[in-house]
């Protein structure tokens, strides 16, 4: 069922997407104690693409138009990466701080899912930035119910962004998720309230957040794929997949190990 172009998932469609989705988390889960100072983001791909064998690994050759294919099955962004860091021989170390973010394909439906680790114990600021995107996420996902509309949700993770002196990266976003990798709408992390789609049941899109703790400027590296912060500052994302519920929401990538919800 389409509304304003925006698919309308069936109940057996969402059922199939609650599947995908704690596949993708307990990914995370999986790769969480390998992340450790001396590991290459190869070595964490590998893990993972080894790990989801039972899955279809989704940006593995994924290709958009104007995109070489994806040369690996998660992407790796450290430190200063924004998205999109494809995995690499460079090792962590001690104070990095990396997003993984993985979407797997089972039963034709993708899950989508990404978290922030710590190496070891990262500087306070990068410690906060992480902390504070975490809450931008969830401030974001309550504002998911009937009725809202999208500027609801990308203007409370603006504000919340902002009043700590860090800002919102505008050209990437959220974005609807099912049969498909990337459906409508695209979801901003940032607008005013009360503005663009209105929320209807049964909409699954994610929320994902990117804070950078400078300038929200960036640059893409000329692999193609890698982003960057342009003034070298440090980036944080967190992503969930939202299912717009009649009463509210469900977060449907959830796992045994998936963090606790920010405090409301």
């Amino acid at each position: 069922m389409l509304m304003s172009s925006v698919p309308l998932k069936s109940p057996e469609e969402i059922a199939k997407m609650r599947v995908a989705g704690a596949l993708a988390a307990e990914v995370l889960d999986y790769i969480a104690p390998q992340v450790k100072p001396g590991v290459t983001t190869r070595e964490l791909d590998r893990l993972c693409h080894d790990y989801v064998q039972k899955t279809v690994p989704a940006p593995l050759h994924y290709a958009p138009p104007g995109y070489q294919p994806y040369p690996a099955s998660i992407c790796t962004s450290v430190n200063h990466v924004v998205c999109h860091g494809i995995p690499g021989d460079k090792k962590l170390k001690p104070g990095d701080i990396v997003n993984l973010d993985v979407t797997v394909i089972k039963d034709g439906f993708h899950g989508d899912t990404s978290r922030m680790f710590y190496v070891g114990s990262p500087p306070i600021q990068a410690r906060r930035l992480c902390e504070l995107t975490y809450e931008a996420m969830w401030r974001g996902i309550r504002a998911v119910h009937p009725g809202a509309h999208l500027g609801d949700i990308g203007a409370t993770i603006q504000r919340h962004a902002e009043s700590h002196g860090f800002s919102v990266v505008r050209e990437f976003c959220g974005h609807g998720i099912g049969r498909q990798f990337h459906e409508e709408p695209q979801v901003l992390h940032y607008g005013r309230p009360g503005t663009g789609l209105k929320l209807q049941p049964g909409m699954i899109f994610t929320i994902e957040p990117m804070i950078n703790a400078g300038r929200a400027a960036i640059r893409c590296l000329a692999d193609g794929w890698t982003v960057v912060t342009a003034d070298h500052s440090l980036s944080a994302q967190w992503e969930h997949t939202v299912l717009v519920t009649d009463s509210g929401y469900e977060v449907l990538t959830v796992s045994p190990g998936a963090p606790a919800p920010a405090p409301a």
